[in-house]
């Protein structure tokens, strides 16, 4: 007993003495918790919408107002063809487009059914699903107020015509699959990259390479590509299983898409290093691995859609590197876009990569000086 006593004495001056483990022991799971139950929300509100009126009546300004009064979509942009409605949909920017047809206001005045016809962007099922049932529900309520104002008749005055893209049978794997990759290439590039450093600090190997004459960008380099390849090979396999397997369709460039990807693997690789920089030993660099890890699978869009976060928790998520990442392989597997769409997302990881493969070799060379 005295044995084990002395053990458990041992290990507690040992933590004493490490003050970072303990705030992270005990600091990291009430931060989590606080975040992550004030963050996610499960019913989607503020839909960014994109309208097309071609009827430009008090009629159609009237239905315009219903689906923004319900508070669950949010018109932002007003466009003025076909085109540019699907402009703003295949590059994320609106989740949801309203067209009205010319002949809206015609049809309602000879009692006929008046066409409506709202796109809904189904590569995010949560969200689609919320819109479309959204949607439904506002063409029959509005239907009704005009039935009961009005005439019977012997049809719905609104014809509510939605029509799901990239995705319109809802199948779960299209949605899954691409955003699995992403998370699966995060979690091997902060993990594995956090504890290369340490790793080697604790053998005593760091520094044989100190002494070897490689410049600090050169080490880094070194340490950096070997994981870009293991990136590369993921991505690879993880295609072809969600391909031949979930049969998962892949619309865009496979080209741009490996392109594309070197940033975001750059990103992670850049804050698995600052995270090894940063901390003394294994068990502080994965327990920050892991603090980085719960952020990147539930603010990302990953698992619940951002739209229903609050404000403060929807911008926070924009320094997490998943959040771009899943629009780029969405964007690029299911609705077949290009680089064009993606200028801003890629610009993101760009300044990302840079500030932590920055910041990384920074300390490097601080704790080598």
């Amino acid at each position: 007993m005295s044995r084990i006593l002395s053990v458990i004495k041992k290990e507690y001056i040992q933590l004493r003495r490490d003050r970072l483990t303990l705030v992270l022991i005990f600091m990291l799971p009430l931060v989590q918790l606080l975040l992550f139950g004030y963050a996610i929300q499960t019913e989607v509100k503020h839909i960014p919408t994109v309208v097309f009126d071609q009827s430009l009546s008090s009629e159609s300004r009237d239905i315009i107002g219903a689906f923004s009064a319900s508070g669950y979509f949010d018109v932002v942009y007003t466009v003025g063809s076909y085109a540019d409605v699907t402009k703003y949909i295949d590059s994320g920017k609106a989740q949801v487009g309203i067209i009205i047809p010319p002949d809206f206001t015609k049809k309602l005045t000879r009692s006929e059914s008046a066409p409506l016809q709202v796109l809904v962007d189904a590569s995010d099922n949560m969200v689609a699903n919320q819109a479309i049932a959204t949607a439904n529900s506002i063409g029959l309520i509005k239907s009704q107020q005009m039935l009961i104002k009005n005439l019977p008749s012997t049809s719905l005055p609104l014809d509510v015509r939605v029509r799901p893209w990239y995705n319109p049978d809802g199948i779960t794997a299209y949605y899954m699959v691409p955003a699995i990759l992403g998370v699966i290439v995060t979690m091997t590039m902060v993990i594995i990259t956090s504890m290369a450093v340490v790793r080697e600090r604790e053998r005593g190997t760091l520094e044989q390479l100190i002494v070897t004459p490689l410049k600090t960008y050169e080490l880094m380099l070194g340490k950096i590509i070997p994981y870009i390849v293991l990136g590369y090979l993921q991505i690879t396999v993880a295609l072809l299983v969600g391909s031949l397997i979930f049969q998962v369709p892949i619309r865009g460039s496979l080209l741009e898409l490996y392109v594309l990807t070197l940033f975001f693997i750059t990103a992670s690789l850049g804050l698995g290093l600052t995270i090894s920089n940063v901390a003394k030993n294994q068990m502080q660099a994965m327990q920050m691995a892991f603090f980085v890890m719960l952020p990147s699978i539930l603010l990302s869009g990953f698992m619940f859609p951002r739209q229903a976060m609050p404000k403060i928790i929807y911008y926070i998520s924009y320094i997490v590197p998943l959040t771009y990442y899943l629009d780029i392989i969405r964007g690029i597997v299911l609705k077949g876009i290009g680089f064009s769409y993606l200028v801003g997302q890629v610009s993101a990881l760009l300044i990302f990569s840079l500030v932590m493969l920055g910041i990384s070799t920074a300390k490097f060379k601080k704790k080598l000086g």
